[in-house]
């Protein structure tokens, strides 16, 4: 299934900019680099790395590896939420992702609230444990929302219904 990866579609996020100083004999060099999240609000969502001595490129570019990269998730049975409980693992870092109910919003820290408002999630409860570095975090939210199944893909797979 090929995905219209229109650039208009997506809404990009920046979770974080960071600043390098490299020191030589001839000064110092500046760079930077930005993490971003791309999503379209319906499912589809993916994150991206850039480097470059200005920011705006290095955002530019970091949008443009989020497309590449990009994953879509299921909803549960109300649209707006997960199908069930998921912990994504990336390094030190790992994230509890748990369904909510409706009017719930979105309960969650800066680095996992942008992943998961460019995937569209409306409803859910998050819990970061271990380290809190905003890479590791959208790497171990991204390792979760791939975990993720319906109920009727585990029923395919387990051929037989589940009750």
């Amino acid at each position: 299934m090929a995905f219209n990866k229109e650039k208009t579609e997506f809404q990009e996020t920046v979770i974080s900019i960071n600043r390098c100083t490299a020191v030589t004999k001839g000064g110092k060099n500046l760079s930077f680099s930005a993490l971003v999240a791309v999503g379209n609000g319906k499912g589809t969502v993916g994150y991206g790395f850039g480097k470059a001595r200005e920011v705006p490129s290095a955002v530019s570019k970091a949008v443009k590896d989020a497309m590449k990269q990009t994953i879509q998730i299921p909803f549960g049975r109300s649209g707006d939420t997960l199908p069930h409980e998921v912990w994504g693992h990336y390094g030190a870092s790992r994230v509890f992702m748990k369904p909510a109910s409706g009017g719930t919003g979105i309960k969650a820290g800066g680095t996992v609230r942008a992943i998961l408002e460019a995937a569209g999630v409306k409803n859910i409860l998050t819990k970061c444990y271990g380290s809190r570095n905003p890479i590791n975090i959208v790497k171990a939210t991204i390792n979760g929302l791939r975990m993720l199944r319906t109920r009727e893909q585990i029923e395919k797979l387990r051929e037989s219904k589940i009750e």
